[in-house]
């Protein structure tokens, strides 16, 4: 294991990988990051297998053997996804056992096209399930309002969730009591609850991206050389104190008579994770997402190219709980300059949602597109 990411592992945070590929799984490579850096578990969406599939020849064989039955582009898709899954389960699941089902993870996301679609939520995530069969997965959910009473129903089955495209504190907070729910119920019901694990996927840099938009907008708009460097100086700072703000949350949520009741019936911590880690903004540190919410019971899921950059020069810190106050001030300094924290949050979550539905379009279109000409190139 690389010394960085032990460091960051003896602060109790572990690092996830945000890609897969078969190449990947094929080549050893994930494998390899397990071994060498040690990453310790997988997050993937619609985008990363568009990127994916339309990669290289990796999928093709299993194309052409699908497209021999009559199998909709949707479940010829969905096959490929499940076996990806599957394999990458079993690369992880020492990581699972030793870590006695704490980390080891891999994470397949519902269509989004199901994100405010109760039911579809409900079928896909017990299709995918029971499809996959292994203990280490774990579906993804939208943390939508639609969404948090099936991740309830899904959990007190026994099913593992990661709820994915968290931006808002109320959000967090109504996916965080689901699961508490979900574990109490199992817990009447005399289930065990030691191996249900969920994971709240908080996005971070991109409350950034639009919140550094709406600044500068109000920067072009103000002439007095004061107010304009106060709004100045607010840039870069909103996603990191929306994100501690979540973990003050955590820290009161898992605690208390309700927590303490349910840790001795065997429950885990539904841990935060950090999504969406990746900087975008060249002017900010390439490891800003990661450098400032190092703490206990969380994840840090990222890109490749942030993985290296911290394993490079990312320093080491308990910073997740640090600074509260200063994080209130800055959700204090926006609303006074304007911007709606909720208003930004409701529109992430909307734009989210859209962009892995545009994603997932192009991948079936990609899939469609292979199916086509491999099975003309057959003839």
């Amino acid at each position: 294991m690389n010394a960085r990411v032990a460091q960051l592992l003896d602060q109790g945070q572990s690092i996830w990988q945000d890609d897969i590929s078969r190449q990947q799984i094929a080549s050893g490579s994930l494998a390899a990051m397990i071994e060498d850096v040690g990453i310790r578990g997988v997050t993937s969406n619609p985008t990363i297998f568009e990127k994916a599939i339309s990669a290289g020849l990796d999928y093709d064989a299993q194309i052409v053997e699908l497209s021999k039955g009559d199998r909709t582009t949707d479940e010829i898709f969905e096959t490929l996804a499940v076996t990806d899954i599957r394999n990458a389960c079993d690369i992880f699941r020492p990581i699972y056992d030793l870590s006695d089902g704490g980390d080891g993870f891999v994470s397949i996301e519902v269509e989004p096209k199901v994100a405010r679609d109760a039911e579809g939520t409900r079928e896909a995530t017990r299709r995918l399930w029971k499809a996959i069969d292994r203990p280490n997965l774990m579906i993804k959910i939208p943390g939508t309002v639609e969404g948090a009473p099936v991740v309830r129903e899904m959990l007190a089955e026994g099913i593992n969730i990661n709820i994915t495209l968290l931006f808002s504190i109320a959000a967090y907070e109504r996916v965080a009591n689901a699961y508490l729910d979900a574990i109490e119920q199992r817990v009447a019901e005399g289930k065990p609850v030691d191996r249900v694990a969920s994971v709240a996927s908080f996005f971070v840099s991109r409350v950034d991206t639009l919140v550094d938009r709406l600044l500068n907008e109000k920067i072009a708009e103000t002439e007095d050389p004061r107010d304009k460097k106060a709004i100045e100086e607010l840039r870069g700072k909103a996603a990191v104190a929306n994100a501690k703000l979540a973990y003050a949350l955590f820290e009161e949520l898992f605690s208390g008579p309700r927590w303490d009741a349910l840790k001795a019936a065997g429950a885990r911590p539904q841990r935060p994770l950090w999504a969406s880690t990746g900087t975008k903004n060249p002017d900010y540190s390439d490891v800003l997402y990661v450098e400032t919410l190092i703490g206990p019971h969380t994840i840090n899921t990222m890109p490749g190219k942030t993985i290296q950059a911290f394993l490079d020069h990312g320093t080491i810190k308990r910073t997740v709980d640090s600074d509260l106050d200063q994080a209130r001030d800055t959700m204090i300094d926006l609303e006074a300059a304007g911007i709606s924290i909720d208003a930004v949050t409701a529109q992430l979550e909307t734009e989210g949602i859209d962009s892995f539905i545009k994603s997932f379009t192009t991948l079936l279109e990609g899939v469609e597109g292979k199916r086509a000409s491999l099975t003309a190139a057959a003839d």
